[in-house]
């Protein structure tokens, strides 16, 4: 299979392959948003770390969005990044949709804080819609941090639309399976 690179920036846009099968495609797309997906889960992980434990606003997002969190999941980003260079660099280029060796860890702290940035732009939202903070808000719940991450990653990559596709479509159902796995685990107080 022909694997150019498909890699938008600034100045310059090459294309990747003309053909990838769908699994190929769910797989590489999902891959490439790990970042956002941690770093989505660090401010659950991070929680009783009492550094940066203040809320960003407690009027406009709530007490529950906090700078450690926004720390921590933007690091959390760019630390997994990091490691998609070295995996991608070392061989395993089949399982990006970009040629990692291309993009700084600039990439990977956009997509960690643009998931934490639309998570707290969700929760703006819900405070003007009236829905008390913990409550359910399907399916913006799910789907914030997706937004966040894609909006923030046009700075330097903007992905194709069939990533964006897979994103939106088969993130809310990981966000479904994982929440259910933190509150088994007793990270979280609601099962969705």
């Amino acid at each position: 299979m022909d694997r150019g690179k498909c890699t938008v920036t600034f100045k310059k846009i090459n294309c990747l392959s003309i053909y990838m099968s769908t699994g190929s495609v769910i797989l590489s797309s999902l891959y490439f948003f790990l970042p956002a997906y941690i770093a989505n889960m660090m401010p659950v992980l991070v929680m009783k770390i009492p550094f940066l434990g203040k809320p960003v606003s407690s009027r406009l997002f709530g007490k529950n969005k906090t700078w450690r969190g926004l720390f921590f999941g933007t690091v959390a980003g760019g630390l997994i990044f990091w490691l998609q260079k070295i995996v991608y660099t070392s061989g395993f280029t089949s399982w990006g949709i970009i040629d990692y060796a291309d993009y700084s860890l600039l990439l990977g702290f956009l997509l960690g804080f643009g998931a934490l940035a639309g998570d707290m732009a969700k929760s703006y939202y819900k405070r003007k819609a009236g829905i008390k903070e913990g409550e359910p808000w399907i399916p913006f719940d799910q789907l914030d941090f997706v937004f966040g991450g894609i909006i923030m990653s046009f700075f330097v990559y903007v992905p194709r639309a069939e990533v964006v596709l897979v994103l939106l479509l088969a993130s809310p159902l990981l966000h479904i399976i994982f929440n259910y796995i933190g509150y088994l685990l007793g990270l979280r107080k609601r099962m969705i």
